[in-house]
Protein backbone atom coordinates (compact mmCIF):
# COMPACT_ATOMS: atom_id res chain seq x y z
CA UNK A 1 0.00 0.00 0.00
CA UNK A 2 3.35 2.44 0.94
CA UNK A 3 4.61 1.43 -2.42
CA UNK A 4 1.24 2.50 -4.00
CA UNK A 5 0.80 5.26 -2.66
CA UNK A 6 4.95 6.71 -3.07
CA UNK A 7 4.28 5.75 -6.92
CA UNK A 8 1.63 7.68 -7.85
CA UNK A 9 3.83 11.40 -8.01
CA UNK A 10 5.94 9.29 -9.85
CA UNK A 11 3.29 8.20 -12.21
CA UNK A 12 1.95 12.17 -12.62
CA UNK A 13 5.31 13.10 -13.32
CA UNK A 14 5.65 10.07 -15.97
CA UNK A 15 2.56 11.96 -17.53
CA UNK A 16 4.54 15.47 -18.23
CA UNK A 17 8.00 13.49 -19.71
CA UNK A 18 7.03 14.69 -23.04
CA UNK A 19 5.25 17.62 -22.49
CA UNK A 20 6.59 20.48 -24.65
CA UNK A 21 6.77 23.98 -24.70
CA UNK A 22 4.54 23.45 -27.72
CA UNK A 23 1.55 23.31 -25.37
CA UNK A 24 1.70 26.73 -24.47
CA UNK A 25 0.73 27.57 -28.27
CA UNK A 26 -2.93 26.12 -27.48
CA UNK A 27 -2.88 28.91 -24.66
CA UNK A 28 -2.33 31.29 -27.52
CA UNK A 29 -4.67 30.59 -29.45
CA UNK A 30 -7.43 30.02 -26.85
CA UNK A 31 -6.61 33.48 -25.63
CA UNK A 32 -6.72 35.68 -28.64
CA UNK A 33 -10.23 34.61 -29.71
CA UNK A 34 -11.37 36.53 -26.91
CA UNK A 35 -9.12 39.61 -27.58
CA UNK A 36 -10.25 39.65 -31.17
CA UNK A 37 -13.46 39.02 -30.29
CA UNK A 38 -13.51 42.03 -28.48
CA UNK A 39 -11.44 43.97 -31.00
CA UNK A 40 -14.46 43.37 -33.58
CA UNK A 41 -15.45 46.91 -35.21
CA UNK A 42 -19.27 45.30 -34.69
CA UNK A 43 -20.57 44.91 -31.41
CA UNK A 44 -23.17 41.74 -30.40
CA UNK A 45 -24.79 41.28 -27.09
CA UNK A 46 -23.79 37.96 -26.12
CA UNK A 47 -20.70 38.53 -28.33
CA UNK A 48 -18.52 40.15 -25.01
CA UNK A 49 -19.64 37.55 -22.32
CA UNK A 50 -18.10 34.99 -24.64
CA UNK A 51 -15.35 36.56 -24.69
CA UNK A 52 -14.62 36.99 -22.01
CA UNK A 53 -15.43 33.50 -21.06
CA UNK A 54 -12.69 31.76 -23.49
CA UNK A 55 -10.31 34.91 -21.85
CA UNK A 56 -10.98 33.22 -18.40
CA UNK A 57 -10.39 29.51 -19.73
CA UNK A 58 -7.22 30.75 -21.27
CA UNK A 59 -6.19 31.58 -18.16
CA UNK A 60 -7.03 28.41 -16.50
CA UNK A 61 -5.05 26.83 -19.63
CA UNK A 62 -2.00 28.65 -18.79
CA UNK A 63 -2.05 27.97 -15.10
CA UNK A 64 -2.31 23.74 -15.60
CA UNK A 65 0.39 24.37 -17.89
CA UNK A 66 2.96 25.99 -15.99
CA UNK A 67 2.10 23.83 -13.27
CA UNK A 68 2.91 20.88 -15.66
CA UNK A 69 5.80 22.46 -17.23
CA UNK A 70 7.32 22.78 -14.07
CA UNK A 71 6.97 19.46 -13.18
CA UNK A 72 8.36 18.74 -16.44
CA UNK A 73 11.65 20.76 -15.80
CA UNK A 74 11.85 19.50 -11.93
CA UNK A 75 11.38 15.57 -12.87
CA UNK A 76 12.53 15.42 -16.74
CA UNK A 77 15.54 17.73 -16.72
CA UNK A 78 17.12 15.36 -19.47
CA UNK A 79 14.30 16.06 -21.67
CA UNK A 80 13.63 19.69 -21.30
CA UNK A 81 17.69 19.88 -22.35
CA UNK A 82 17.04 17.89 -25.20
CA UNK A 83 14.33 20.17 -26.06
CA UNK A 84 16.67 23.40 -25.92
CA UNK A 85 18.98 21.26 -28.40
CA UNK A 86 16.45 19.88 -30.56
CA UNK A 87 16.19 22.70 -33.71
CA UNK A 88 12.67 21.29 -33.96
CA UNK A 89 11.14 21.88 -30.54
CA UNK A 90 13.53 24.89 -29.32
CA UNK A 91 11.73 27.77 -31.42
CA UNK A 92 8.75 26.82 -29.29
CA UNK A 93 10.05 28.62 -25.78
CA UNK A 94 9.08 31.59 -27.81
CA UNK A 95 5.10 30.47 -27.09
CA UNK A 96 5.83 30.68 -23.21
CA UNK A 97 6.32 34.15 -23.26
CA UNK A 98 3.14 35.06 -26.24
CA UNK A 99 1.13 32.70 -23.75
CA UNK A 100 2.05 35.33 -21.01
CA UNK A 101 1.29 38.06 -22.89
CA UNK A 102 -1.66 36.65 -24.33
CA UNK A 103 -3.37 36.42 -21.76
CA UNK A 104 -2.05 39.40 -19.49
CA UNK A 105 -3.11 41.52 -22.70
CA UNK A 106 -6.87 39.58 -22.01
CA UNK A 107 -7.08 40.42 -18.95
CA UNK A 108 -7.09 44.83 -19.45
CA UNK A 109 -8.99 44.04 -22.71
CA UNK A 110 -11.82 41.19 -21.28
CA UNK A 111 -11.35 40.18 -18.13
CA UNK A 112 -12.11 43.07 -16.65
CA UNK A 113 -15.42 42.25 -16.99
CA UNK A 114 -15.50 39.64 -14.65
CA UNK A 115 -12.29 40.44 -12.02
CA UNK A 116 -12.26 44.67 -12.62
CA UNK A 117 -9.88 46.89 -13.62
CA UNK A 118 -7.47 47.55 -10.96
CA UNK A 119 -6.87 43.35 -10.54
CA UNK A 120 -6.28 43.33 -14.17
CA UNK A 121 -3.94 45.85 -14.75
CA UNK A 122 -2.33 44.35 -11.92
CA UNK A 123 -2.39 40.59 -13.58
CA UNK A 124 -1.65 42.63 -17.06
CA UNK A 125 1.67 44.25 -15.58
CA UNK A 126 2.98 41.09 -14.25
CA UNK A 127 2.57 39.10 -17.43
CA UNK A 128 3.74 41.37 -19.30
CA UNK A 129 7.18 42.25 -17.70
CA UNK A 130 7.76 38.22 -17.84
CA UNK A 131 6.77 37.72 -21.15
CA UNK A 132 8.55 40.70 -22.35
CA UNK A 133 11.66 39.32 -20.44
CA UNK A 134 11.28 36.17 -21.58
CA UNK A 135 10.36 37.05 -25.32
CA UNK A 136 13.44 38.70 -25.56
CA UNK A 137 16.07 35.98 -23.94
CA UNK A 138 13.84 33.57 -26.59
CA UNK A 139 15.15 35.79 -29.28
CA UNK A 140 18.27 35.80 -28.52
CA UNK A 141 18.84 32.40 -26.92
CA UNK A 142 17.77 30.16 -29.49
CA UNK A 143 19.11 31.80 -32.45
CA UNK A 144 22.45 31.80 -30.91
CA UNK A 145 22.11 28.00 -30.21
CA UNK A 146 20.58 27.20 -33.46
CA UNK A 147 24.38 28.45 -34.84
CA UNK A 148 26.52 26.92 -32.35
CA UNK A 149 24.57 24.05 -31.10
CA UNK A 150 22.14 22.77 -33.52
CA UNK A 151 22.85 21.71 -37.00
CA UNK A 152 20.71 22.67 -39.47
CA UNK A 153 20.53 22.32 -43.13
CA UNK A 154 19.17 24.65 -45.56
CA UNK A 155 15.80 22.24 -46.25
CA UNK A 156 14.91 22.16 -42.09
CA UNK A 157 13.72 25.60 -42.50
CA UNK A 158 10.45 25.54 -41.54
CA UNK A 159 8.02 28.93 -40.12
CA UNK A 160 8.46 27.22 -36.49
CA UNK A 161 11.76 28.87 -36.54
CA UNK A 162 9.78 32.52 -36.67
CA UNK A 163 7.99 31.48 -33.07
CA UNK A 164 10.78 33.33 -30.71
CA UNK A 165 11.35 36.29 -33.47
CA UNK A 166 7.39 37.21 -33.31
CA UNK A 167 7.57 37.00 -29.24
CA UNK A 168 8.86 41.17 -29.21
CA UNK A 169 6.06 41.91 -31.67
CA UNK A 170 3.69 40.36 -28.85
CA UNK A 171 4.70 42.75 -26.49
CA UNK A 172 4.87 45.67 -28.87
CA UNK A 173 0.92 45.28 -29.67
CA UNK A 174 -0.28 44.52 -25.98
CA UNK A 175 1.80 46.84 -24.34
CA UNK A 176 -0.08 50.15 -25.34
CA UNK A 177 -3.00 48.57 -23.18
CA UNK A 178 -0.90 49.04 -20.04
CA UNK A 179 0.10 53.15 -21.18
CA UNK A 180 -3.01 54.60 -20.40
CA UNK A 181 -3.07 53.41 -16.63
CA UNK A 182 0.49 54.69 -16.13
CA UNK A 183 1.35 58.41 -15.04
CA UNK A 184 1.21 60.89 -17.68
CA UNK A 185 4.76 62.23 -18.66
CA UNK A 186 7.41 60.02 -18.98
CA UNK A 187 6.42 57.50 -17.81
CA UNK A 188 3.85 56.86 -20.78
CA UNK A 189 6.62 57.68 -23.17
CA UNK A 190 8.66 55.32 -22.03
CA UNK A 191 6.20 52.53 -22.15
CA UNK A 192 5.05 53.59 -25.85
CA UNK A 193 8.37 54.07 -27.24
CA UNK A 194 9.92 51.08 -26.03
CA UNK A 195 6.71 49.11 -27.63
CA UNK A 196 7.79 50.68 -30.72
CA UNK A 197 11.80 49.60 -30.41
CA UNK A 198 10.29 45.93 -29.77
CA UNK A 199 8.46 46.62 -33.01
CA UNK A 200 11.51 46.83 -34.95
CA UNK A 201 13.54 43.87 -33.23
CA UNK A 202 10.67 41.88 -34.14
CA UNK A 203 10.22 42.98 -37.68
CA UNK A 204 14.01 43.15 -38.80
CA UNK A 205 14.24 39.88 -36.78
CA UNK A 206 11.72 37.91 -39.06
CA UNK A 207 13.09 40.25 -42.73
CA UNK A 208 15.70 37.80 -42.26
CA UNK A 209 13.97 34.98 -41.11
CA UNK A 210 11.21 34.91 -43.37
CA UNK A 211 13.33 34.00 -47.04
CA UNK A 212 15.08 31.40 -45.44
CA UNK A 213 11.21 29.43 -44.90
CA UNK A 214 10.00 30.84 -48.38
CA UNK A 215 13.49 29.59 -50.08
CA UNK A 216 13.11 26.10 -48.36
CA UNK A 217 9.08 26.00 -49.60
CA UNK A 218 10.40 26.53 -53.44
CA UNK A 219 13.42 24.74 -53.29
CA UNK A 220 12.73 21.72 -51.70
CA UNK A 221 8.82 21.58 -52.18
CA UNK A 222 6.19 21.33 -49.40
CA UNK A 223 6.90 20.93 -46.12
CA UNK A 224 5.68 17.39 -43.99
CA UNK A 225 2.22 16.78 -43.70
CA UNK A 226 2.61 17.33 -40.17
CA UNK A 227 3.86 20.46 -40.44
CA UNK A 228 1.67 22.15 -42.99
CA UNK A 229 -0.07 23.98 -40.67
CA UNK A 230 2.59 25.82 -39.61
CA UNK A 231 2.43 27.82 -42.38
CA UNK A 232 -0.04 30.17 -40.90
CA UNK A 233 2.69 30.79 -38.33
CA UNK A 234 4.21 33.25 -41.08
CA UNK A 235 0.67 35.25 -40.77
CA UNK A 236 1.57 36.20 -37.01
CA UNK A 237 4.20 38.92 -37.50
CA UNK A 238 2.12 40.23 -40.33
CA UNK A 239 -0.91 40.43 -38.29
CA UNK A 240 0.89 41.42 -35.21
CA UNK A 241 2.74 44.05 -36.36
CA UNK A 242 -0.29 46.03 -38.10
CA UNK A 243 -2.18 45.48 -34.77
CA UNK A 244 0.80 47.20 -33.03
CA UNK A 245 1.19 49.68 -34.74
CA UNK A 246 -2.80 50.51 -34.80
CA UNK A 247 -2.52 50.29 -30.82
CA UNK A 248 0.78 52.35 -30.35
CA UNK A 249 -0.66 55.00 -32.81
CA UNK A 250 -3.96 55.14 -31.02
CA UNK A 251 -1.80 56.10 -28.01
CA UNK A 252 0.07 58.45 -29.43
CA UNK A 253 -1.96 61.70 -28.74
CA UNK A 254 -0.88 63.32 -25.29
CA UNK A 255 1.90 60.94 -25.12
CA UNK A 256 4.80 61.95 -27.75
CA UNK A 257 4.77 65.16 -29.31
CA UNK A 258 1.77 66.07 -31.81
CA UNK A 259 4.27 65.69 -34.88
CA UNK A 260 5.55 62.39 -34.12
CA UNK A 261 1.72 61.20 -32.66
CA UNK A 262 0.13 62.29 -36.43
CA UNK A 263 3.57 60.75 -38.10
CA UNK A 264 2.11 57.48 -36.29
CA UNK A 265 -1.13 57.58 -37.44
CA UNK A 266 0.07 57.56 -41.05
CA UNK A 267 2.63 55.21 -40.32
CA UNK A 268 0.06 52.90 -39.11
CA UNK A 269 -1.69 53.05 -42.47
CA UNK A 270 1.03 53.23 -44.82
CA UNK A 271 3.13 50.12 -43.15
CA UNK A 272 -0.21 48.25 -42.46
CA UNK A 273 -2.37 48.26 -46.06
CA UNK A 274 0.49 46.65 -47.99
CA UNK A 275 1.12 44.45 -45.22
CA UNK A 276 -2.24 42.88 -44.71
CA UNK A 277 -2.53 42.67 -48.11
CA UNK A 278 0.28 40.52 -48.11
CA UNK A 279 -0.88 38.67 -45.33
CA UNK A 280 -4.36 37.37 -47.21
CA UNK A 281 -1.86 36.73 -49.85
CA UNK A 282 0.24 33.93 -47.64
CA UNK A 283 -3.29 32.79 -45.98
CA UNK A 284 -4.04 32.01 -49.84
CA UNK A 285 -1.26 30.24 -50.17
CA UNK A 286 -1.29 28.19 -46.30
CA UNK A 287 -4.56 27.29 -47.27
CA UNK A 288 -3.88 25.81 -49.96
CA UNK A 289 -0.86 24.14 -48.99
CA UNK A 290 -3.03 23.11 -46.04
CA UNK A 291 -5.44 21.27 -48.62
CA UNK A 292 -3.26 19.50 -50.42
CA UNK A 293 -1.85 17.84 -47.35
CA UNK A 294 -5.13 17.13 -45.78
CA UNK A 295 -5.92 15.10 -49.07
CA UNK A 296 -2.86 13.11 -48.88
CA UNK A 297 -3.66 11.94 -45.23
CA UNK A 298 -2.73 14.53 -42.93
CA UNK A 299 -3.99 14.12 -39.22
CA UNK A 300 -4.50 16.54 -36.43
CA UNK A 301 -1.34 17.13 -34.27
CA UNK A 302 -1.08 19.85 -31.92
CA UNK A 303 0.52 21.84 -34.93
CA UNK A 304 -3.67 22.62 -35.72
CA UNK A 305 -2.91 25.09 -33.53
CA UNK A 306 -0.81 27.43 -35.56
CA UNK A 307 -4.03 28.32 -37.51
CA UNK A 308 -5.62 29.85 -34.40
CA UNK A 309 -3.21 32.95 -32.80
CA UNK A 310 -1.85 34.00 -36.35
CA UNK A 311 -5.10 34.15 -37.93
CA UNK A 312 -6.57 35.94 -34.65
CA UNK A 313 -3.80 38.44 -35.00
CA UNK A 314 -4.94 39.61 -38.24
CA UNK A 315 -8.42 39.93 -37.40
CA UNK A 316 -6.91 42.86 -34.28
CA UNK A 317 -4.82 43.74 -37.11
CA UNK A 318 -7.80 44.44 -39.76
CA UNK A 319 -9.84 45.83 -36.87
CA UNK A 320 -7.05 48.24 -36.39
CA UNK A 321 -7.25 49.29 -39.72
CA UNK A 322 -10.45 49.89 -39.94
CA UNK A 323 -10.65 52.11 -37.04
CA UNK A 324 -7.75 54.42 -38.45
CA UNK A 325 -9.19 54.47 -42.35
CA UNK A 326 -12.79 54.34 -41.55
CA UNK A 327 -13.10 51.68 -44.57
CA UNK A 328 -16.03 49.38 -44.56
CA UNK A 329 -13.95 46.57 -46.13
CA UNK A 330 -11.60 45.85 -43.46
CA UNK A 331 -14.73 45.90 -41.22
CA UNK A 332 -16.42 43.14 -43.30
CA UNK A 333 -12.41 41.38 -43.53
CA UNK A 334 -11.93 41.55 -39.54
CA UNK A 335 -15.65 39.49 -39.24
CA UNK A 336 -14.51 37.24 -41.92
CA UNK A 337 -11.00 36.34 -40.28
CA UNK A 338 -12.73 35.94 -37.10
CA UNK A 339 -15.26 33.59 -38.31
CA UNK A 340 -12.26 31.45 -39.48
CA UNK A 341 -10.84 31.79 -36.29
CA UNK A 342 -13.39 30.55 -34.25
CA UNK A 343 -13.66 27.59 -36.31
CA UNK A 344 -9.92 26.86 -36.09
CA UNK A 345 -10.11 27.22 -32.72
CA UNK A 346 -13.01 24.60 -32.22
CA UNK A 347 -11.42 22.02 -34.70
CA UNK A 348 -7.83 22.40 -32.85
CA UNK A 349 -9.78 22.27 -29.33
CA UNK A 350 -11.26 19.19 -30.11
CA UNK A 351 -8.44 17.31 -31.73
CA UNK A 352 -6.42 17.80 -28.52
CA UNK A 353 -9.15 16.70 -26.03
CA UNK A 354 -9.71 13.90 -28.25
CA UNK A 355 -5.86 13.46 -27.86
CA UNK A 356 -5.60 13.89 -24.68
CA UNK A 357 -8.34 11.48 -24.04
CA UNK A 358 -7.08 9.00 -25.49
CA UNK A 359 -3.34 9.31 -24.17
CA UNK A 360 -1.40 9.95 -27.79
CA UNK A 361 -0.79 13.57 -27.89
CA UNK A 362 1.31 12.67 -24.32
CA UNK A 363 2.88 9.51 -25.50
CA UNK A 364 6.80 9.44 -26.18
CA UNK A 365 7.43 9.04 -29.63
CA UNK A 366 7.27 5.54 -31.33
CA UNK A 367 10.39 3.61 -31.59
CA UNK A 368 11.51 2.99 -34.96
CA UNK A 369 11.17 -0.64 -35.62
CA UNK A 370 13.43 -2.98 -35.75
CA UNK A 371 15.99 -3.58 -38.73
CA UNK A 372 15.08 -7.44 -40.00
CA UNK A 373 17.46 -9.72 -39.20
CA UNK A 374 20.49 -10.32 -42.12
CA UNK A 375 18.75 -14.05 -43.86
CA UNK A 376 20.94 -16.42 -43.86
CA UNK A 377 21.35 -18.37 -47.39
CA UNK A 378 22.81 -21.72 -47.48
CA UNK A 379 25.34 -22.30 -50.77
CA UNK A 380 26.48 -25.36 -52.40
Amino acid sequence: MVTAVHSLPAARAVRVRHLGPNWYAAVMGTSVVGTAGAALPVHLGALRGLCTAVWALASLVLAVLLTARARHWAHHRDQARAHLLDPAMAPFYGCLSMALLAVGGGAVTVGRDWIGTGPAVALDTVLFTAGTAIGLTAAVAVPYLMTVRHRVEPSDATPVWLLPLVAPMVSAALGPLLVPHLPPGQPRETLLLACLALFGVSLLATLLMLPLVFARLITSGPLPLALTPTLFLVLGPLGQSTTALGLIADDAPGVVPAPYARGLDVFAVLYGVPVMGFALLWLVLAAVHVVRARRRGMGFAMTWWAFTFPVGTCVTGAAALARHTGLAGYEALAVGLYAMLVTAWLAASAGTVRGMLSGELLAGPSPAPAAPRPATVRTR
